[in-house]
């Protein structure tokens, strides 16, 4: 599967500028809302956090996946941010959270979410591909990266 098509350059930041939980949610939808598939920024932030609210998205080993279906996108949406230092996000092993992607589905995904969901839990399961992504410098370099690793 190639995740590149759910995500683009733009959707794309190496320096988070957020120092707590809900600030990164709303930096990741609103570089998410750079994509024309988002059409309301306000509603998918609203149902991200709904989401995050039922249980904790970030998943451990400096990785959370915030998602969401929402009817405030029209198709699937990935954004991607990194804390050098970490942010305090709830995971389920307690520790600060540098790596982020947030998946953005139309209601009507029926699987699609899943897969994108699981093939990301897939690259970011292995402790190099998390280490090559903290040192990826470009966004090319980083869309390449969620495409092509084993």
């Amino acid at each position: 599967m190639k995740l590149s098509k759910f995500c683009s350059e733009e959707l794309i930041t190496f320096s988070l500028k957020s120092t707590n939980k809900n600030g990164v949610l709303k930096e990741l939808v609103e570089l998410a809302g750079k994509s024309n598939l988002v059409k309301d920024t306000e509603e998918l932030l609203h149902d991200v956090m709904e989401r995050e609210n039922l249980v904790t998205t970030g998943v451990g080993y400096g990785v959370a996946f915030p998602h969401a279906k929402t009817k405030a996108t029209k198709g699937i949406v990935i954004a991607f941010g990194r804390s050098e230092k970490g942010i305090e996000f709830d995971a389920m092993d307690h520790k600060p959270v540098q790596l982020y992607f947030l998946i953005a589905a139309p209601e009507d995904a029926i699987g699609a979410h899943l897969n994108v969901m699981a093939r990301l839990s897939y690259i970011m399961k292995s402790e190099e591909n998390r280490t090559k992504m903290m040192k990826v410098t470009s966004p090319g370099e980083l869309l390449q990266m969620i495409d092509t690793v084993e």
